[in-house]
């Protein structure tokens, strides 16, 4: 049998060489992704070396960090803070109140106003007067101490346990599009002229997917839904002067929106989702559309 001499160029060949210095050759490994690695790029560890790229990006894998991250139920990142959003959008809420609190003039320009000056007259103010921008600030707009104490303590209740649940893009967007769909059927529904406002179609969104959550978790669904018979008791009694329109529309899509975040398959997982919030956002604008052509 034929032998090859120490020192052939097969031989040579053979050994290793250091993945981030080619010339260099190397018998040592990183312990996490396995590549080999020269003396000047070894960084110790508690077993082994491990290589620079490693130790920055922590992955262990030698890919992308994205690619080994833990992932929540709805395949949101998960993160150190899991209540950040929340308390921006609760710090978002509370600015807005403060401010017309100082500026009361601030008011009439950030509430849902379907259309003033009502027909036969051509509107000139509110959503059908081209003020498209409100059906979003009056998500974030509140008048009674109250109303916002009692939102901002559901926010905060029903958000977190959300966020953390979605992580951040994913809770974002439900709420957004649960406060826009409120918007949307209150909108449609009320009298031109009545002004609406308040985060309540966004809250009501978080309930609706806070009750998916609850089912697809098999928590015992009793004190969500005791809590939203509750609260939506108190939408359609009278005397309240509450938009049930905003509750129902915010309550629908999130329900919607909190089916396809929690129950999308792995594989289509992002499609679905974002795929919903779409068709919930192309069906406000269609409602606003059909709305606007109707008063102006």
């Amino acid at each position: 049998m034929d032998e090859q001499a120490a020192g052939s160029p097969q031989d040579a060949h053979s050994v290793p060489v250091c993945y981030r210095h080619p010339d260099r050759e190397t018998g040592i490994r990183c312990t996490r992704c396995e590549r080999p690695i020269c003396p000047e790029c070894m960084v110790d560890a508690s077993v082994g070396f491990q290589c620079p790229e490693c130790v920055r990006t922590g992955s262990g894998t030698g890919h992308a960090p994205s690619a080994s991250m833990p992932r929540t139920l709805a395949g949101g990142s998960i993160a150190a803070d899991p209540r950040l959003l929340t308390k921006i959008l609760i710090g978002i809420n509370l600015a807005v109140f403060i401010a017309v609190k100082v500026h009361e003039s601030l008011l009439g320009d950030l509430v849902l106003l379907g259309a003033w000056p009502p027909a036969p007259f051509t509107p000139t103010q509110g959503v059908a007067g081209g003020e498209w921008y409100r059906m979003v600030t009056s998500v974030f707009t509140h008048q009674e101490i109250w109303h916002i104490a009692f939102n901002m303590l559901s926010l905060w209740w029903l958000g977190g346990p959300l966020e953390a649940a979605l992580g951040r893009l994913r809770y974002v967007a439900l709420y957004l599009v649960s406060g826009l769909a409120g918007s949307a059927l209150a909108y449609l529904l009320t009298a031109p002229d009545t002004a609406t406002l308040g985060a309540s179609g966004a809250i009501f969104g978080l309930f609706g997917a806070t009750a998916v959550l609850m089912r697809r978790l098999n928590y015992d669904m009793r004190p969500i839904i005791a809590l939203l018979a509750i609260n939506l008791i108190f939408t359609f009694s009278p005397g309240f002067n509450i938009s049930w329109q905003a509750h129902i529309g915010g309550l629908v899509a999130g329900v919607a929106v909190g089916y396809a975040m929690v129950h999308a398959p792995r594989e289509r997982r992002a499609l679905i989702q974002y795929g919903t919030c779409a068709l919930v956002l192309a069906a406000v604008v269609l409602v606003t559309l059909l709305r606007t052509a109707q008063l102006s």
